[in-house]
């Protein structure tokens, strides 16, 4: 079981902006890993996904058709959300960030 605080996606292997995103070597764009992410937070929550301020976002490996990501984030005391997402190897994270949602997003 996934604890409230993550969430699991696999991103299909003919996810359809991998075609063009790179042809002959697919990547799932960061606007969709980002777009993942405020989904499962604002489920999470029981909240909207707007209003919301993406505070930073640090891309640090490819996330590739195929590939099972998992999202973990905690609430910090200033409202914001850390988020981190890592990929089933050990190799370390694929994207970090904070967020905002809702009021901490103004």
């Amino acid at each position: 079981m996934t604890p409230p605080d993550s969430a699991k996606i696999c991103f299909a292997v003919d996810h359809p902006t991998a075609a063009g995103h790179f042809p002959g070597n697919p990547i799932i764009p960061g606007a969709v890993l980002l777009d993942e992410v405020l989904r499962a937070v604002a489920a999470s929550a029981g909240r909207p996904t707007a209003p919301a301020t993406i505070r930073s976002a640090k891309f640090l490996r490819p996330v590739r058709p195929g590939d099972r990501m998992l999202i973990r984030w905690e609430l910090l005391p200033n409202g914001e959300t850390r988020f981190e997402c890592r990929l089933p190897d050990p190799a370390g994270p694929v994207l970090t960030g904070t967020l905002a949602l809702g009021e901490a997003a103004r």
